[in-house]
């Protein structure tokens, strides 16, 4: 995948949206307001992802592209190395950050989103 072909992949996630809150080189994608993916312009190679705690050192383990992310809570944030990576690999990935993320919200919010994707 690249850097497009991941943009519009974590676009279509239920009410996923995106934002530059840190800086104009480090996209964001949320949901919710909690973000579930980044990606640093400057390396376009790169995602920023959470992952289980446990799931995240199997990950790390088993895959050379995938290490513990800079500037973020090493214990449940990877980076990972998108050409280095199979393309269902990499959306597997992704599904699991948004779920990650989307299961740690409060349960209104998520009834709301589920709501969303019943539409």
């Amino acid at each position: 995948m690249d850097i497009e072909s991941v943009r519009d992949y974590c676009l279509t996630k239920i009410a996923a949206t995106e934002e530059f809150p840190f800086d104009d080189t480090t996209l964001v994608f949320k949901v919710a307001g909690k973000m579930f993916a980044c990606m640093p312009l400057e390396r376009p190679d790169m995602l920023i992802l959470k992952c289980n705690a446990d799931y995240a050192l199997d990950l790390r383990e088993q895959y050379s592209a995938i290490e513990p992310a800079w500037h973020f809570n090493k214990k449940y944030w990877n980076q990972h190395r998108v050409s280095e990576l199979d393309d269902r690999l990499l959306i597997s990935l992704i599904d699991h950050s948004y779920d990650e993320v989307l299961k740690k919200l409060p349960r209104k919010t998520r009834e709301e989103i589920n709501n969303l994707e019943l539409e």
